[in-house]
């Protein structure tokens, strides 16, 4: 079992893929791990999850958003029916 933690702790099949990455980055990274692909992948996963946290709550500020003017909207109306011209 692998030494790492959170959602890439299981055994997945990896794929090789191209990262474009300044020279000055690869070369401080190198000091701070012996392992930069276990590194990426790592702090990309944590990426992913806060990306879904992120959603998932915007998701339910616009439920409560709605359920906020349908309710306004059941106690008070449309605002535009006095206006109709039908």
């Amino acid at each position: 079992m692998s030494h790492l933690s959170g959602p890439i702790a299981t055994v997945s099949r990896k794929r090789p893929v191209n990262l474009t990455l300044s020279e000055t980055l690869i070369a401080d990274l190198r000091g701070c791990t012996s392992n930069l692909s276990a590194t990426a992948e790592l702090l990309l996963a944590a990426y992913v999850v806060e990306q879904k946290q992120a959603k998932a709550m915007r998701q339910e500020q616009a439920a409560q958003a709605v359920q906020g003017w349908n309710a306004l909207h059941d106690a008070q109306g449309s605002f535009a029916d006095e206006h109709s011209t039908l």
